[in-house]
């Protein structure tokens, strides 16, 4: 590892020759700074990239950023905690002191183009290779500096590796692939962590090629394999509180750019009512990540997001009743991330409100709607997934669903986000 002492001489050096930050900058300082007469090539290399990471990376956690198995790093003062899937655990890198983890936050916002200090303690950034970044400063991150960042998988999953690693059953992924085929409109809900944009991710990359997709997002995550992608990018407000541009408008903006898919990376909003409008306006196939425990939970979530936007109850479910039609819910389990069901929206009752009715549950196979996914499927002339048409056996009723005790026609192995 490289000390302090010569990350700061190759960073005098580099600033008083006023030369930009680049690999070959780099590592002429450190062959001029180092002892290089005990140093080969190779660990001259080694140590030009450890004192980059100190300089423009993410320094001491660059190796877990790099490792395809961590899917989130955090950091509570000094203490520093990873996920590969099967849950947090704490590992021992020497981030240095409090006031070490405060710079590197500070460096790594400000090299994304936001604000970290004490007057902006919070940020969001985005950093070169799409890791998410989170920062708090103390004194409102009481034991901090806390940072969270959430990996970025530069190549998403193909469906066929979702189901090859137990994330998705053979029998399901024939219904996604239908599902978006059939242009129909779909959300992709769980809690945080559980692989949403994974999953839509990899479903964008199913969109015919002669499709354009638009997506709009709050901070770029999505980059399916597809040759024809836009993406829209929400902003922040500058120190002086102006400029800022939320969903709501950029929504409005995706549908002026002739979007065959319109996407938003994740509703928590207002911009709910715009999407819905779209939706009922002939952009078939849209799609959308939202935060719910469980599918029961889609229609209540989006009358608080919809009540954001100035849209009362009856409205809401009148306008959901004709955009949305299909829920796919994931599951963050000690296995692995899961597709647990796939639900279609439908209204019911005398006040003819949303209800979202099991097609296909994880461990029990397909559900009471099954039969009328598949009729609209087929609707879209599209071939109808064969476990649509299997008879449903079981327990729960319409608008139920029940949590299986032992998976019966999937796997028990699950894919990390």
């Amino acid at each position: 590892m490289t000390g302090p002492t010569l990350v700061a001489r190759v960073r005098q050096r580099i600033a008083a020759a006023a030369t930009p930050v680049t690999p070959a900058t780099i590592v002429s300082a450190v062959r001029a700074e180092a002892d290089t007469a005990i140093l080969g090539d190779t660990a001259l290399l080694r140590m030009a990239d450890q004192v980059r990471d100190d300089l423009v990376g993410a320094g001491p956690l660059a190796p877990l950023l790099a490792d395809p198995a961590v899917t989130d790093v955090l950091v509570n003062g000094t203490r520093v905690w990873v996920d590969r899937g099967q849950g947090l655990c704490q590992v021992p890198v020497p981030v240095g002191t409090v006031d070490d983890v405060r710079r590197l936050a500070q460096r790594l916002t400000a090299g994304a183009g936001r604000r970290l200090d004490d007057g902006s303690p919070c940020a969001d950034a985005r950093l070169a290779d799409g890791t998410r970044l989170h920062a708090v400063l103390p004194p409102v991150a009481t034991e901090g500096p806390y940072l969270s960042l959430r990996t970025f998988r530069q190549r998403p999953f193909t469906l066929d590796e979702l189901v090859t690693q137990g994330a998705v059953p053979r029998p399901a992924a024939s219904v996604l692939a239908a599902v978006v085929a059939a242009r129909l409109a779909y959300l992709v809900i769980g809690g945080t962590g559980s692989g949403k944009t994974t999953l839509l991710n990899t479903l964008l990359g199913l969109v015919p090629t002669t499709e354009r997709i638009v997506l709009v997002e709050d901070a770029a995550e999505l980059r399916p394999v597809h040759p024809h992608v836009v993406g829209l990018q929400a902003r922040t407000a500058n120190v002086e509180g102006r400029g800022a541009i939320g969903l709501s408008e950029l929504v409005r903006q995706a549908l002026r750019m002739r979007p065959d898919r319109l996407v938003v990376g994740e509703c928590r909003g207002g911009e709910v009512v715009d999407l819905l409008a779209a939706l009922n306006t002939g952009h078939d196939g849209g799609a959308g990540t939202l935060h719910a425990n469980a599918p029961s939970d889609v229609p209540a979530r989006l009358e608080a997001l919809g009540l954001l936007g100035g849209l009362p109850r009856p409205a809401l479910h009148a306008q959901l009743a004709a955009a949305l039609q299909v829920v796919f819910q994931i599951r963050r389990t000690p296995r692995g991330r899961m597709l647990e069901s796939i639900c279609l929206l439908l209204p019911g009752g005398p006040e003819r409100l949303v209800r979202a009715v099991p097609a296909w549950v994880r461990g029990r196979g397909p559900g009471p709607a099954g039969p009328a996914l598949g009729a609209l499927i087929r609707s879209r002339d599209v071939p109808v997934p064969p476990i649509l048409n299997e008879s449903w056996a079981g327990s729960a009723g319409p608008g139920e669903q029940s949590s299986p005790s032992a998976p019966q026609d999937d796997s028990t192995r699950g894919v990390p986000a």
